[in-house]
């Protein structure tokens, strides 16, 4: 493979961050309807507790890839095996991990279900975890080869549309079954969906012999990454998991919708995190530091910059979004308020990981396990204080989004402090211009939600904000290399 230099990386983060761009759209327009169905046929209940069982099954997904959905491109790029029997020590060794976790979760399914309710059809749930896990690795073999349409098909239209489509269809038929097979029939079918052009692209295993001490040496080896995966995914989740522990599954049902409309944001940085990962490798090899740190610091800027803009458009009108779910999901506004805040300042952390995965694991474990542990301690302690002082169980769903907050915070001015000394440049997505932009979106978007009616504060408001922002931050902070995302190589 050629090796792609100085600014032909930049360009090529750019094709990659616009193919998934377009899989962030495709999501995005599948999420909405999805939480519409579930707030409004099965209620807040129900899904407080098909949100407390997910933490459990993705988590256990994400710990049996094992790291691979960020290592398989360091071992793609060293391995002297054919890539084909590399991706399938991988998928293998993931599949044994897989069926091992999968059997425990059946024997003792208590985890999933901490209100002590759950169904027959419920207890399949451990099957996605299969699935789920082989599509990260399908999906990062082909990242590796910049084949990054197969993630928007399988993560951004395929998954979310069919998990929409069968909770709606299947509402009618058996409405105490319907989220649960909904998720499964959308986990199987976007495997599918990746494993279809893996093959297509690597062929079958050649002369592929697995052996039990190269794959133990595998799990070893990637064991710092698959933690850091682990414990990133999960400052994402330990909010879900502490508070179904100390509140109603109602009030879990309407953190897991603010959740869900916060983390629309937080898939901008998988526009770039399937293609980030190759050109890192590859200026690593040559030792090109400063390269590496110009495409960390670029790819950071946008993401901020994007999830900044998405995030005032959704929070300042943050009733009249949450209400669209549902009367009873209004009143975790302040939730998602600070979820949205806690996806910006997670940018630089995100971006800045990329690269610590490969130059500093360990390090970056170290601050990995500071940080969900700093949330842990903040969100316990939130929660004891709603206790203490008697308030209301939506109360402590805004404590536990701001302690994510804080917590992801700290997280990003680690990680940029130590890839800034490792590389000898600093790291910093900070700029100006950003501020520019908000403002007069703020504006914006106080006038519409205080002088027009609610139910267009969606409608209205939300692309007023967005109109403005975009248009001061393309043209007071956007340079000309910023403005490669928007051009197609070569053009």
């Amino acid at each position: 493979m050629n090796v792609i230099p100085g600014q032909d990386d930049i360009a090529a983060l750019a094709k990659g961050g616009r193919t998934n761009f377009l899989g962030f759209l495709l999501r995005l327009a599948a999420r909405l309807p999805f939480l519409f169905i579930a707030g409004r046929l099965y209620g807040a209940e129900a899904l407080g507790r098909f949100a407390s069982a997910l933490v459990v099954i993705e988590l256990a997904a994400q710990m049996c890839t094992l790291g691979q959905k960020r290592g398989l491109a360091q071992r793609l790029s060293e391995d002297k095996q054919h890539p084909s029997s590399v991706v399938a020590d991988g998928m293998l060794l993931s599949l044994v991990i897989a069926g091992s976790v999968g059997l425990i979760l059946l024997a003792f399914p208590e985890p999933m279900f901490p209100s002590g309710k759950y169904s027959r059809v419920d207890l399949l749930l451990p099957l996605a975890i299969f699935p789920s896990s082989l599509t990260d690795i399908a999906l990062a073999a082909l990242a590796y080869r910049y084949d990054v349409r197969a993630t928007v098909k399988s993560r951004s239209l395929v998954e979310p549309w069919t998990l929409s489509i069968l909770a709606g269809g299947l509402w009618f038929v058996a409405p105490d079954k319907g989220l649960t097979l909904a998720y499964l029939g959308s986990i199987f079918g976007a495997a599918l969906t990746a494993v279809v052009p893996l093959v297509r692209s690597y062929g079958l295993p050649r002369h592929w012999r697995p052996h039990p001490l190269r794959l133990a040496e595998l799990a070893i080896s990637n064991l710092p990454l698959a933690a850091a995966d682990a414990i990133e995914w999960g400052t994402r989740k330990l909010d879900i998991f502490i508070l179904g522990q100390f509140a109603d599954p109602a009030a879990v049902g309407v953190y897991y919708v603010a959740q869900q409309v916060a983390s629309l944001p937080q898939k901008l940085k998988t526009s770039f995190e399937p293609i980030l990962g190759p050109v890192i490798t590859r200026n690593l090899k040559q030792h090109n530091y400063a390269a590496i740190a110009r495409q960390v610091c670029q790819v950071g800027f946008w993401i901020t910059a994007a999830q900044a803009g998405i995030a005032l458009a959704l929070g300042i009108p943050g009733k009249a979004v949450m209400g669209l779910v549902g009367p009873k999901f209004v009143g975790g506004t302040g939730a998602l308020s600070f979820l949205l805040a806690a996806e910006v300042l997670a940018a630089t952390a995100v971006v800045s990981e990329a690269a610590l995965i490969y130059l500093a694991r360990l390090q970056n474990l170290v601050v990995s396990l500071a940080t969900i542990g700093l949330q842990a301690v903040l969100t316990i302690g939130g929660m004891l204080l709603i206790e203490h002082f008697g308030l209301g169980q939506l109360y402590r769903a805004a404590v536990v989004a701001m302690a994510l907050m804080i917590a992801l915070g700290m997280a990003s001015l680690l990680k940029s402090r130590l890839l800034g000394r490792l590389l000898g440049e600093p790291i910093n997505n900070w700029r100006w211009p950003l501020l520019w932009a908000a403002a007069p979106a703020i504006v914006v978007g106080w006038a519409a939600t205080r002088f027009l009616p609610m139910w267009t504060d969606v409608a209205v408001g939300i692309p007023a904000i967005l109109l403005v922002y975009g248009w001061v931050i393309w043209n007071r902070g956007f340079g000309p290399e910023d403005r490669v995302l928007f051009r197609k190589i070569g053009a």
